[in-house]
């Protein structure tokens, strides 16, 4: 081969070294760099997706940690009676003129009635005193409210506070 090499004129000889040089870089970066850089792209998505999780996660890592948080507060509030702790949430609410009645039924517990009340109003209620009385809803029951307006219904709810 250097024998043939060598019988070449000298512009041949520069135009099959550039052409071995061309060659020589297109194996190297066929063989070695291309691999390793697939290889970095898919570990590059791998990462970002671990992050898209990780991010994904986190609210569920605050609701864990306010259920913590919801249990010590319930025990702070457990001094307070629930007719209290109701009326006190539902005018932080704006729904105190949606209750019909409201009568403890023990020591831990209450009735309230709505009337006319928007569900999605009631439904935030209910997280609320779960969240941060640890209260829960024993027995309730939902009515139509006024045929006029959507989304508003009649509800009887008892509650009960875990101690």
């Amino acid at each position: 081969m250097k024998d043939w090499f060598d019988s070449l004129d000298i512009r041949e000889r520069q135009f099959v070294s550039i052409g071995a040089v061309v060659v020589l870089i297109a194996l190297i970066y066929g063989l070695g760099w291309a691999p390793f850089d697939k290889k970095h792209t898919a570990l590059k998505s791998d990462v970002a997706q671990w992050e898209r999780s990780l991010a994904e996660l986190r609210p569920l890592r605050a609701m864990a940690a306010n259920g913590g948080q919801a249990r010590s507060t319930s025990i702070a509030g457990s001094q307070q009676s629930p007719i209290i702790i109701v009326d006190q949430t539902l005018r932080s609410r704006g729904l105190d003129r949606y209750r019909k009645r409201s009568q403890p039924t023990t020591s831990n517990g209450i009735r309230v009635e709505f009337e006319n009340v928007a569900f999605d109003e009631l439904v935030l209620w209910l997280g609320d005193l779960s969240d941060q009385y640890a209260m829960q809803v024993l027995v309730g029951s939902f009515s139509v409210g006024s045929q006029l307006t959507p989304g508003r219904v009649n509800a009887s709810l008892t509650l009960e506070r875990d101690l």
